[in-house]
């Protein structure tokens, strides 16, 4: 049994957004951290996923390209809206497409909640169930560097 103010209940169990973008997602994290934000929420939580110099056993990727099936941008709403119905927060999260340099930010979850825990959770669920989807949403190529 939850402590919290009978109004919290209003605010939590949602989905404030989601995206498929070629754009950076960097210029679109304060913004969403203040619409998953309110007066209740205790905690927000960030979740980064950047493009790293080696993918499948190889330590010498330069790139990714994440190219989108149709149906990505309901199916990553469809997981994120699942992930708010199981915790009481908020939720916003967005996927690059494209291709995207090491060091690059390819994938966000901002998670808010009244309280730290679950807040961590939903983030942690929502990025291991994109992530696991991400494999048949997203066809995702790495690009060798040059050694000459």
């Amino acid at each position: 049994m939850s402590t919290d103010p009978s109004y919290v209940a209003a605010q939590i169990g949602l989905t404030v957004g989601t995206m498929l973008t070629e754009q950076p997602l960097e210029p679109l994290l304060a913004a969403a951290k203040a619409e998953v934000t309110t007066s209740a929420m205790g905690a927000v939580v960030t979740f980064e996923g950047i493009v790293r110099d080696h993918d499948g056993g190889r330590p010498d990727v330069t790139q990714l390209s994440y190219s989108a099936h149709p149906s990505a941008p309901e199916k990553l709403r469809a997981i994120v809206d699942e992930v708010a119905g199981q915790h009481p927060v908020r939720l916003w999260s967005a996927h690059r497409t494209g291709d995207l340099q090491v060091g690059d930010l390819a994938f966000t979850v901002v998670a808010a909640s009244a309280h730290r825990g679950d807040a961590f959770r939903a983030a942690e669920a929502c990025g291991r169930r994109v992530a696991l989807a991400g494999r048949s949403m997203h066809r995702i190529t790495a690009a060798a560097k040059h050694v000459g």
